[in-house]
């Protein structure tokens, strides 16, 4: 598991993507935005894309489903399982202390 980006929901995506002001390395029409934060990826994610309704990290890993399972294993409570988009399958857990976060798999 390694960090993949940082999402963060927004409402207007041209709007987001104005105000941060960082290159634009992949964009799905008004969804979705890849900015290169330099290292990190910032992922804005207009309505249609909002799976958490605040930032949070996303762990690119090689199986969600094997992922979900393990750490669930260890205290993880699952908030929306496994799913596929049009990208990536992904699923959002929430660690024991609270905090929410992403896992997902590219295709």
């Amino acid at each position: 598991m390694k960090l993949g980006n940082v999402f963060i929901p927004v409402n207007d995506l041209d709007e987001a993507i104005a105000f941060y002001g960082l290159p634009v390395t992949f964009r799905d029409g008004d969804r979705f935005a890849a900015l290169d934060g330099g290292g990190v990826t910032l992922a804005l994610a207009a309505p249609a894309e909002h799976v958490t309704a605040a930032c949070a990290p996303s762990y690119k890993v090689g199986d969600v489903r094997q992922a979900v399972h393990d750490l669930e294993a260890r205290g993880a409570t699952v908030l929306t399982p496994p799913e596929t988009g049009p990208h990536e399958t992904r699923a959002v857990l929430r660690d024991p202390s609270g905090n929410v976060f992403v896992l997902y798999t590219s295709f």
